[in-house]
């Protein structure tokens, strides 16, 4: 049958139910335990013979003359409930017969036992239908290689791969052991705002939208409250923290996404080596707890938390792997070696940072991790510190974990008048044609005319998840982001 034939098929039956007094999509449930607690008690649930009414998803239906066992699943667990036309009455036997399917959610109420083959089963006495099914489940989910199908009906990826529904439950794992390692080191939450007229806190091309009350654009924010969270700092809090959305306008990849969660802290009074001790802790407590390991492998790396993190020098890194000095090359002559080592790179944004990034991107592939990359050029970073013993680098580290960089963190700059002239290079940047430069956030500028403390900032993005998970970041979105059929 064609599915247009099926749906119509399941009409009938839809239209059979409220024909027999049966509502196929009820607002109540007597529902009394989940499958899973009905499981774990069933030994004297099933001595007292107490009625349970249980509710689920039908799996499977097998017929057997005037038997019906049928297969329920609920989320949280999966049971046989056994339906005979003797103790459900003839007509409720024959109305399920007529109009369930594989894929209905039902109701089915009565006393548990367990079969001559051992099976735990709910014998029903009476059933009601929850939500009748209009489409038929797919019979092959199971290894269906197409992943914009997969992607488009995510709700049946779920359903029938066991896996995608372990990365959900492990995702929020995940968010839930940073939130409280963070919490219970006097970290406060905090939520900031989403729409900003000033984007900041990351190189990145903005989403616009229009704000009718107001009737201005505003973007939607890059980062996660980068110098709302400063202003924090400014008002006197010492330590605080937002888990939340991000939303950057550019490339689709296996490591980068357009709407994604990131987490960001700010710690008053510490600088950036105060923050790797502290994030080196927070990612061995949240891998232990969320995934029950510090080992792991991706798809071109295996790596250990649990060993001695390194640390890796900006300049010597890349000038080992390329001849490239960060501070002495220009323009030219880094995108000379850019062609030659066959690395993409925008040229319509070619400034000495955009290509300096690209030629990094190359070099830290092969970098299994864990450890620090130290040391950055100050025109990477226009809102980090300077070394006060080499004012051409910043006190920035970024996470290095299977070739790729999993979070980012640095002593803030707190210095007005330096801050102030970093902005304008970035907005002269922007003016040459890099989108991607940050605006200049004079109200920032003015907050930290009043003092902010020193301060040490880090943020981390879902990525880390989808490499300890060991699948590309899209895979690990619970709804990707698709065009529209």
């Amino acid at each position: 049958m064609s599915l247009e034939e099926i749906r119509t098929t399941r009409l009938r039956k839809l239209a059979v139910l409220r024909e027999h007094g049966m509502d196929p999509y009820p607002a109540d449930t007597k529902r009394t335990h989940t499958i899973a607690d009905a499981l774990s008690s069933f030994a004297s649930l099933a001595e007292s013979n107490v009625p349970v009414a249980l509710a689920g998803r039908i799996r499977a239906l097998r017929v057997h003359g005037a038997s019906l066992f049928i297969d329920v699943e609920d989320g949280t667990g999966a049971i046989q409930a056994y339906l005979k036309k003797d103790v459900v009455g003839e007509h409720a036997f024959d109305l399920f017969s007529e109009t369930a399917d594989v894929g209905d959610i039902i109701e089915a109420s009565g006393r548990l036992f367990v079969t001559k083959k051992d099976e735990k089963t709910l014998e029903a006495a009476t059933w009601r239908m929850l939500a009748k099914t209009l489409l038929p489940l797919p019979e092959k989910w199971h290894g269906l290689t197409d992943a914009d199908e997969r992607y488009r009906k995510r709700y049946l990826d779920i359903l029938f791969n066991p896996r995608v529904r372990s990365m959900i439950e492990h995702r929020a794992r995940f968010w839930e052991s940073m939130r409280g390692f963070l919490r219970t080191r006097g970290f406060l939450e905090v939520e900031t705002p989403v729409l900003e007229t000033t984007t900041g806190g990351a190189d990145a091309r903005p989403f616009i939208t229009h704000h009718n009350a107001l009737d201005i654009d505003v973007y939607l924010r890059i980062s996660c409250g980068e110098l709302w969270q400063k202003r924090l700092m400014i008002a006197g809090f010492p330590k605080v923290f937002e888990i939340g959305r991000i939303f950057r306008n550019e490339g689709m990849s296996a490591e980068h996404l357009q709407d994604y969660t990131q987490m960001e802290f700010y710690w008053a009074f510490a600088n950036y080596t105060n923050g790797m001790k502290l994030v080196e802790e927070l990612y061995k407590q949240v891998a232990v707890e969320t995934f029950g390991t510090l080992q792991f492998t991706s798809s071109a790396h295996s790596f250990n938390l649990g060993k001695q993190w390194e640390q890796y020098d900006f300049q010597e890194l890349i000038k080992e792997k390329t001849g490239i000095d960060v501070f002495q090359a220009d323009v030219p002559e880094i995108e000379k070696k850019l062609l030659e080592l066959r690395v993409e790179y925008d040229k319509r944004q070619s400034n000495v940072a955009r290509a300096v990034d690209a030629l990094w991107k190359y070099c830290r592939k092969d970098i299994a991790g864990p450890g620090f990359l130290v040391h950055a050029p100050v025109y990477l970073e226009p809102l980090a510190k300077r070394k006060h013993d080499n004012p051409h680098v910043v006190e920035r580290f970024q996470v290095i974990l299977a070739g790729s960089e999993m979070g980012k963190g640095y002593s803030e700059l707190n210095d007005p008048i330096d801050q102030r002239e970093r902005f304008e290079e970035q907005q002269r940047m922007r003016e040459a044609g890099d989108q991607e430069a940050q605006m200049t956030d004079y109200d920032f500028i003015e907050a930290l005319e009043y003092g902010m403390p020193p301060t040490c900032g880090f943020g981390v993005s879902e990525r880390l998840f989808s490499v300890l998970w060991g699948t590309p970041v899209r895979e690990t979105q619970i709804f990707p982001l698709m065009r529209p059929r």
